[in-house]
């Protein structure tokens, strides 16, 4: 019976080792930083995305349409504007909606461009379109330059 538990103990271990090592704390804690980096910045991508389609859809982007398409409250789009106001993204005028700055019209196409290029590999793939456009919607705001590149080589050499 004791020989009988040790051995699962010790297959347990050996088992946790065949799962690979962890990587070095530095190179960790690293990784885990650009995470919550891009967690930050994602809400800035988000609405400035959204914002410039429907500046070129509707014609305006009014804080209520933005709040709706988001899925958020009212007041919750209203901070968020002003966030992105404070980071020289955008501009506003009572009763005429949000505008964006160069900067944030620039920030809205590199997000497109990476939507884009997500959603075409995940296409390749061979996921449906409705999965791919949802999944990209979070894959944009994490995936690496490096990996950018890498699927735009993929998507060419096809």
């Amino acid at each position: 019976m004791i020989g009988e538990r040790q051995d699962r103990i010790s297959g347990a271990r050996s088992g946790a080792r065949s799962m690979g090592k962890l990587p070095a704390e530095g190179t960790q804690a690293r990784r885990f930083g650009k995470t919550r980096s891009a967690q930050s910045t994602a809400l800035h991508e988000d609405y400035v995305e959204l914002i410039a389609d429907l500046l070129e859809g509707e014609g305006e982007a009014r804080p209520t349409d933005i709040a709706r398409r988001l899925g958020v409250s009212h007041a919750t789009a209203i901070k968020a504007i002003a966030r992105l106001k404070r980071a020289g993204l955008a501009t506003a005028r009572p009763y005429r909606g949000v505008f964006l700055t160069q900067k944030g019209q620039a920030l809205a196409e590199r997000v497109r461009l990476r939507h884009r290029l997500v959603v075409d590999v995940l296409r390749a793939l061979g996921v449906s379109s409705e999965a791919a456009e949802a999944d990209a919607e979070g894959i944009e705001h994490y995936v690496s330059e490096h990996t950018l590149k890498a699927f735009a080589q993929f998507l060419k050499s096809r």
